[in-house]
C-alpha cells in the first residue's frame, strides 16, 4: 500500500517536481543562447514602451523636401543668430517637409543648451488647427497665426518631430529628425 502524503522521489535533496522545473529553466535558458533570442534587458523594454507612445495612429508621414538653393530662401527674417548661449557662426538648419497637400517649414537653431525653432504651416491652416512640436520628453502646443507661423524656445537637443492637427483631417507628422550642436 502506497502513501499519497509521502515526498516523490528526490536527487540532491529537492523534490523531483522542483528538480523538473529547474530543469526546465535550464533548458529554455540553453535555447535561447542557442538561437540569440535572450530577453532584452528591462531598460530596453521600458524605453520601446515610451517610444510605442509617441505614435500617432492615422497619422500622414511628411517626407523631407529639398529647399530652394540660394539666397534669402527659407523662412526670410527669422535667420538671425539669437542670443542665449547660441553659437554666433552657427546658422540655423532650414527643414522643409510634405504630405497630404502640406508642407510644413522648420528652421532650428541649435544653442549650447537647447534648440529653438520656428516654422511655418502652408498653404496655412484653417481656424482650430494646432502644431504639436514633440521631443521624447517634451510636448509643446502651438496655435498657428493666420499666415500658419509657429515657434518655440527651450527644446532639449535630440529627436524631434513636428505634428499640424488639422480640425476633420488626418494628423500631418514630420519624420523624427536628430539635432545635435
Amino acid at each position: 500500500m502506497s502513501d499519497d502524503s509521502a515526498p516523490r522521489s528526490t536527487r540532491g535533496g529537492r523534490p523531483a517536481g522542483l528538480r523538473a522545473a529547474v530543469e526546465d529553466e535550464y533548458l529554455l535558458a540553453a535555447l535561447r543562447m542557442a538561437s540569440g533570442a535572450d530577453p532584452p534587458p528591462a531598460r530596453v523594454c521600458a524605453d520601446a514602451r515610451a517610444v510605442y507612445g509617441l505614435r500617432l495612429p492615422g497619422a500622414v508621414t511628411a517626407g523631407p523636401v529639398a529647399l530652394p538653393a540660394g539666397p534669402g530662401a527659407g523662412l526670410g527674417a527669422r535667420s538671425r543668430v539669437l542670443p542665449d548661449g547660441c553659437s554666433a557662426g552657427e546658422e540655423p538648419r532650414l527643414l522643409r517637409f510634405a504630405a497630404d497637400g502640406l508642407t510644413i517649414d522648420v528652421e532650428i537653431t541649435v544653442c549650447d543648451s537647447h534648440i529653438d525653432l520656428a516654422g511655418q504651416v502652408h498653404p496655412a491652416p484653417e481656424r482650430g488647427s494646432r502644431v504639436e512640436i514633440r521631443t521624447p520628453h517634451v510636448s509643446k502646443i502651438r496655435f498657428p497665426s493666420e499666415t500658419g507661423e509657429f515657434a518655440t524656445t527651450g527644446l532639449p537637443h535630440g529627436w524631434l518631430s513636428v505634428v499640424c492637427h488639422r480640425p476633420g483631417s488626418a494628423p500631418v507628422a514630420t519624420r523624427w529628425h536628430c539635432v545635435r550642436r
